[in-house]
This record gives C-alpha cells, sequence and structure tokens, in this order.
C-alpha cells in the first residue's frame, strides 16, 4: 500500500485528535497566500485555542512515531523526522506571540496566560521522552560512521545537547521539579511582559501648560495633546526618554526621568519585583539541577563566550574605561549646567539635554538639526533598501493587496536578483498603547528546504507617530535602529539552509546581534547616507559642513553609551550568577543593583543603567545572562566594519560574501568559525575600543 503525503497524515491526526479541527479554523491549514504569508485578516481570537490544543496534540504524536519507530534509529527517521514535525503548532504560536508583541489586547493576552504553561509541559513531555533520548543518544554515539553532511552533523549534535540540557538524564524526582520548574517560569514570564506593558501605559508624564513642553517642536507638541486640553508624554521602554534631550523646563525632565526609572516597582498592581525574584530562583535550581554552579555558568556554556570565567573579565576591563570617559563627560555638562541653574548638580534626566548642548559647542550641531533630513520613507527606501539592493542584489516592492493586522503596518514583497519572490517583509514602524517597548524582529515563516518555505520576516519600532499629514521625522538613533533592525531581517531572509531549526537567527544568543549590528554601518557610508539624508521639503541633500560635523562626532557621548549598557549588563550577569538562597528578596531587588553598580563604580556618575530590574524584559526573556551580547557582538562587528572598509565596502562581491559565510549559514556551523572565515582572523577588541574611544 502506498504511503499518505504527509499533509493527509497530519490532518487525518487533527482530525482524530481534535475534533475542533473540523470546524473552519484559518490556522488549522497552511496559508494559502504566497510564501504562507499569514492571512491575518482570515484568523480570529477564536482560531488560536483550538489551533493550539490540537497543534500540540498533533505535535506529541508525530513525536511519539518517532520515539516508538521500531525501525533502527536513523537520521531520515529521527532528527530528520524531528524537523518536519509541529507545523500546525508551530504556525499558531508564532503568530498569537507575534500579534501580542505588536498589537495585543485582553483576549490575546489571556490566552497566552492559558496556554504558556500548557506549552512548557508540551515541550517538557518531548524533551524527557525516554525512548526519544535514546534514539537520538544512539544517533549521536554512532556519529562518526553515520557518514553526515557538516550541517546534518551539527543538528544532531544540536538536538543531542538541548536534550541533555532539558534533562533528558536526570532521575525521575528530578526531571519531575525540573518540569514544574519550566510551567512556573513560563506563566511568571507571561505575567511580567504583561506588567512592564501596562505600566509603562500607565507612567506617562502629563502637563497642563505649554511652558513645561518647552523645547519640543510644535508637531512633536501637537502629537502629545490629548482631547482635554493637557498634553502626555508617552514612556520608551528604556530608562533614558528621547525627549530628555530636548525638554528645557527641568521640572517636567525631573518627572519624565523618575518616572521612567521607578516603573514597575512602586508597590502598585504592576510591580514586577517579588516575580523577577522568584524567576531568579527557580533559574537557579533549575541550573543546580542541570549540574552548574549558577543560571549563567548554564546559559554561557551554550554560548560563543562559553563561560563566567570569560565574560567577567571582559566586563571588569571595560567598566572602568567607561566610567573614566562618563566622568570626563559629566564634567563639561556639569559646567553647561552650572550656567543655567547656578549651584545645581548635574542629575540623570540633565544629561540627555546638556548633551545636546556640548555637542552643539564642540561639533556645531544638534539633534534638531539632522531630523528634517531624516524622514521615515526616505531612509527606508533610499538608506536601507537601498543599501541591500547594492550589497545583495535584493529589491523591494509594497504589497498592498497583502493583509496586515494593524493599519499601520506595511507588506512589502523582496525580489531576489532574478526577479522571483526571496521573501515577505511586515514594517510596524509605529508606538502605540497595544505594543510592547522597543525596537525587534521576528520571523512569522522560516526559510528551509527541507519544508520548501522561504521567509516572512516583521519589523517593528516604537516612532511616536505625528498627526495626520505630517511627516514622520526621525532621530539620529532611531535612524540607526532601522538599520540595525533591518540586519536581523536580511539575517532571516536570506538564509539558506536545509533544515528549519538552522534557519536564520537561529544562532547563539551572543552571536545574533552581530549581523544586525554591521548592518548600522550602511547609515553613515557615504553614498548611502546622500541618497537618503534629504530634507523632506526640498528634497536637498544635508548639507556637507553639517555631514562632516555629524561624522566628527561619532565618538560624542561614548561614555555615557557604553556605562549605561554595561550597567545593565552588570546586573544581568550579578543577578544570574547567584545561587538560589542568595536571590535578593523583593524589597532588597533595587539595593542589589545598587551595589552592583557601586561596586563597578556607577554610583559615580548620573548614569542610570539602560534598563533596570524591575523593567528589564531583555533578563526575563531570551537575554537572561546574555544581556552582554551586544557588546561581544559588537566586538565582531567592529572587526568586520574594518575589514569591510579594507575589502570593498559596499558592492556586490563584498554582499556575496557576508551571504555566503555569514547570512545563509544561519546555525549550520561553530559561529565563531563563520566569522573567521569571513574576516581572516580571530577577534580582536582593539576596533571595539577605538570605536568607543575607550583607549
Amino acid at each position: 500500500m502506498p504511503s499518505l503525503p504527509r499533509s493527509v497524515l497530519h490532518l487525518a491526526f487533527g482530525l482524530l485528535l481534535a475534533p475542533a479541527l473540523a470546524q473552519a479554523n484559518a490556522l488549522l491549514a497552511p496559508s494559502p497566500l504566497p510564501l504562507q504569508y499569514p492571512p491575518f485578516d482570515a484568523v480570529t481570537d477564536a482560531d488560536f485555542a483550538p489551533a493550539l490544543a490540537a497543534g500540540m496534540r498533533l505535535q506529541r504524536r508525530e513525536m511519539q512515531l518517532i520515539a516508538q519507530n521500531p525501525a533502527p534509529p536513523s537520521f531520515a527517521n529521527t532528527i530528520e523526522a524531528w524537523e518536519r514535525s509541529g507545523s500546525l503548532l508551530g504556525r499558531a504560536t508564532r503568530l498569537l506571540f507575534s500579534l501580542n508583541g505588536a498589537d495585543t489586547n485582553p483576549r490575546r493576552q489571556a490566552l497566552q496566560r492559558e496556554f504558556a504553561p500548557q506549552l512548557a509541559q508540551h515541550r517538557d513531555a518531548i524533551a524527557l521522552d525516554p525512548q526519544l533520548f535514546a534514539r537520538v543518544d544512539a544517533l549521536y554515539q554512532q556519529r562518526a560512521g553515520l557518514k553526515l553532511a557538516r550541517d546534518q552533523l551539527r543538528l544532531l549534535e544540536r538536538r543531542h545537547r538541548d536534550l541533555l540540557r532539558a534533562g533528558a538524564q536526570l532521575p525521575p524526582a528530578a526531571q519531575a521539579r525540573l518540569r514544574a520548574i519550566n510551567v512556573e517560569m513560563s506563566r511568571l514570564g507571561t505575567d511580567f511582559n504583561q506588567k512592564v506593558l501596562a505600566e509603562v501605559n500607565d507612567s506617562g508624564v502629563t502637563v497642563t501648560t505649554r511652558a513645561e513642553l518647552q523645547g519640543l517642536s510644535d508637531a512633536q507638541v501637537d502629537a502629545a495633546r490629548l482631547p482635554d486640553g493637557r498634553w502626555r508624554i508617552a514612556l520608551q521602554n528604556t530608562s533614558g526618554q528621547p525627549l530628555l534631550a530636548q525638554l528645557a523646563h527641568r521640572p517636567t525632565r525631573e518627572r519624565l526621568m523618575q518616572a521612567s526609572l521607578e516603573r514597575n516597582a512602586r508597590g502598585n498592581a504592576h510591580d514586577t519585583r517579588a516575580l523577577i525574584s522568584q524567576v531568579l530562583q527557580l533559574r537557579a535550581e533549575r541550573a543546580a539541577l542541570l549540574g552548574h554552579a549558577s543560571h549563567a555558568d548554564f546559559v554561557l556554556q551554550d554560548e560563543t563566550a562559553k563561560s563566567v570565567a570569560a565574560v567577567n573579565p571582559l566586563l571588569a576591563r571595560l567598566a572602568p574605561a567607561a566610567v573614566a570617559a562618563a566622568r570626563r563627560e559629566a564634567a563639561a555638562l556639569q559646567a553647561l549646567l552650572q550656567q543655567d541653574v547656578p549651584g545645581a548638580t548635574l542629575q540623570a534626566w540633565d544629561w540627555a539635554y546638556y548633551a545636546e548642548k556640548e555637542r552643539a559647542r564642540q561639533h556645531g550641531y544638534d539633534e534638531t538639526q539632522l531630523r528634517p533630513y531624516l524622514e521615515l520613507n526616505s531612509v527606508l527606501e533610499r538608506g536601507v533598501f537601498h543599501a541591500a539592493t547594492q550589497l545583495f542584489g535584493i529589491r523591494f516592492k509594497r504589497r498592498p493587496d497583502l493583509p496586515v493586522y494593524h493599519p499601520d503596518v506595511q507588506a512589502w514583497e523582496v525580489l531576489a536578483p532574478d526577479g522571483s519572490t526571496q521573501a515577505f517583509l511586515l514594517l510596524d514602524l509605529y508606538a502605540r498603547p497595544s505594543k510592547r517597548g522597543g525596537a525587534w524582529a521576528n520571523a512569522y515563516v522560516g526559510q528551509s528546504h527541507l519544508l520548501g518555505t522561504r521567509a516572512v520576516v516583521g519589523n517593528h519600532m516604537n516612532v511616536p507617530k505625528p498627526p495626520a499629514g505630517q511627516p514622520t521625522l526621525l532621530s539620529w538613533d532611531e535612524t540607526n535602529t532601522l538599520f540595525h533592525e533591518f540586519g536581523h531581517n536580511l539575517h532571516t531572509l536570506l538564509s539558506d539552509v536545509r533544515y528549519p531549526s538552522q534557519g536564520g537567527t537561529a544562532v547563539p544568543r551572543d552571536f545574533v546581534e552581530y549581523p544586525s549590528q554591521v548592518n548600522e554601518m550602511w547609515m553613515t557610508w557615504p553614498s548611502v547616507f546622500a541618497n537618503y539624508a534629504r530634507h523632506h521639503q526640498t528634497g536637498a541633500p544635508m548639507p556637507v559642513e553639517l555631514v562632516r560635523k555629524v561624522q566628527a562626532a561619532q565618538r560624542f557621548n561614548q561614555g555615557f553609551a557604553t556605562s549605561e549598557y554595561l550597567a545593565a549588563t552588570l546586573i544581568d550577569q550579578a543577578l544570574h550568577q547567584l545561587p538560589a538562597a542568595q536571590v535578593p528578596a523583593p524589597d532588597q531587588l533595587l539595593a542589589f543593583e545598587a551595589q552592583v553598580l557601586k561596586t563597578h563604580g556607577f554610583d559615580t556618575v548620573p548614569v542610570p543603567p539602560r534598563y533596570r530590574t524591575p523593567y528589564f524584559s531583555h533578563i526575563l526573556g531570551g537575554y537572561a545572562a546574555g544581556y552582554y551580547a551586544y557588546l561581544w557582538s559588537e566586538v565582531l562587528d567592529a572587526n568586520t566594519v574594518q575589514w569591510i572598509q579594507r575589502h570593498g565596502g559596499l558592492d556586490r562581491p563584498t554582499g556575496e560574501r557576508m551571504k555566503r559565510y555569514l547570512l545563509a549559514r544561519g546555525g549550520t556551523e561553530d559561529p565563531l568559525l563563520l566569522f573567521e572565515q569571513l574576516v581572516g582572523h580571530a577577534p580582536d577588541l582593539g576596533p571595539y575600543l577605538d570605536r568607543r574611544g575607550l583607549r
């Protein structure tokens, strides 16, 4: 009897295991749109629960068939079969979690609270299946004689390592405790994210007079106006708030800074301190169960850094240099503050405002002079897209016919050099209350030759939306962020791998930021900059003299920038290097944070950490004990930028080399080997220190 196609088997299993699958539900089958682009207009919130439940049942059945297969284990019937499993569940979870980040609502939040623990149980049911581990372990032990291709060997080793790190060889009692920890952490993680979003929406600063907004443009003031005639300044996710650089009214600056720093620690319903303390204890306990001294040891073993012993000296070496640079910068800003407010002492809420004045004094310009030349559509199409076309030959076409989940979202088709469809890109760049803070990239569909899929990616920012009819003028940092996040997009849409779990950004956390940070270099590349940095009204290029001033100021304020990042990084490491018994109680969490900063000298400068612990979303998510990744990735990035500047620059040969040795390879190879193949040598800290002006 001929074997049934997999799609038929999937449908049969679905109908058998979940009667809800027989009902109309847009999630139950692959999207009929090109490249399986999500059918946002057809999916309703009511579709998620039955699709998630059916998806879990279906994948458990798929995995049971693999684990209980009477045939001897082979790469095809075990590892490749695993790669093929879970398509329905993956489709439903990716869409729900993506929408909860970009456009949440109470129903979607309730779904995530309901299913996050179930998904944790589901993952553990697979990872802790002894029959599955026996098959994978048998293949692992035989790997030298299996004649596997390099990507296959790495996939087998990855699967085996993941099962060990999930507790596959723990005794039953330890596995039971591990399951309970994972379920509880999934619940707490969901609660944290929802509390942070609710608090940032509740903590904006409201003012009653126009004078309190002195320094803001008329367009910014109009955008902040409330229906009752007052104005409200919404918070961004970082400690520092962009408008602090413009607000001339010092009491408003202080209110804004304090509102930011006090978030999620005010004793209200959104206070996260008890939750964070509990998560830290659970992580430390889980690490101990798995044989590690701390959660940081557990995490770093799987990163390119490999150990706490490698990360701590790097941070210790950089912290004094960063603080020293910040002190020098603070002295100059203090002098400016004294001119305006005699006897006053420089505070965190003063830094950005007087840094702009100091920039103007040293370099003859401030941020407000740049914005008219950084109009969003020009930056995107004539900057970000233009650079990608010059490097990789890809082109971009608006697709207003494709459905989107919010009116602000744009759909773009990415065309390969031969004109065929390479990928789809969703751009979601404006802030709104239903969207989490920050900027991020994601994949709705990943690339895989095994599954015959190509990428559908998202790019998200939180740019304040101007009033209707007014242009969106970006700050310098927002422009840089757009290039950065598109670097993540490139990593996914240029992926060229066989197996879905190795595609795109499926690399160690301290490597994933590397390609995106490299992509930032094209923002100031002369031909790219000249192409997009044009006045939004006249189309005139940014004056050459202003461009020179911007270039001369590239190291300006780097003591502050490095200090705020390192402060957050040190807090992350300190918290995650603790054993469970030493995790601070909720009411001691901020005191512990302050002690960490004091130990490294950061208490001597008015530079708050980029994120304080109560709203540090990175470390309650995928960057726990891994926030240093931006630093390590920037070391690789600085080396790579140096190599590109010496070997061609913005041209197709450079792009093809970057694609061949980095972007297309995903997780198919050791990441540091990919780096060395690209630049020809091991990482060197020197270019990073030079870039930051730290030596």
